[in-house]
């Protein structure tokens, strides 16, 4: 089954790019059954969905954050990462990574542990 490990820095000054990584095992992120979507939840607030990447390498944006939000990926690390530009404190979230059978869909095969990220000064 799929499993995924998020790996970043804890500490992100303000204006900053924030990125961190998916690590994926056991399921390849060029299959065609899943997307590969990043997931936050802020202090206090439920779950916010920021985007993912398709099989195809087709990306989807939360338009919230469409314009400072990019998803990239590894195929030979078999891994994806989420970078945020111009952060301030209230990017400070858990940041994970998921797998869905759709864009944005709420509903998510597997999540990651997720990572703490701060944005502080």
């Amino acid at each position: 089954h799929v499993q995924l490990q998020e790996s970043g820095p804890d500490l992100v000054k303000p204006s900053q790019t924030l990125s961190v990584t998916c690590t994926v095992s056991g399921g390849s992120i060029t299959a065609t059954d899943y997307y590969w979507s990043w997931v936050r939840q802020a202090p206090g607030k439920g779950l916010e969905w920021m985007g993912c990447i398709v099989p195809d390498g087709s990306l989807y944006y939360n338009p919230s954050h469409k314009s400072r939000t990019s998803i990239s990926r590894d195929t030979a690390k078999n891994a994806f990462s989420l970078h945020l530009s111009s952060v301030t404190p209230e990017d400070t979230a858990v940041y994970y990574c998921a797998t869905e059978r759709g864009i944005w869909t709420n509903t998510y095969v597997a999540l990651g542990q997720g990572t703490q990220v701060t944005v502080s000064s």
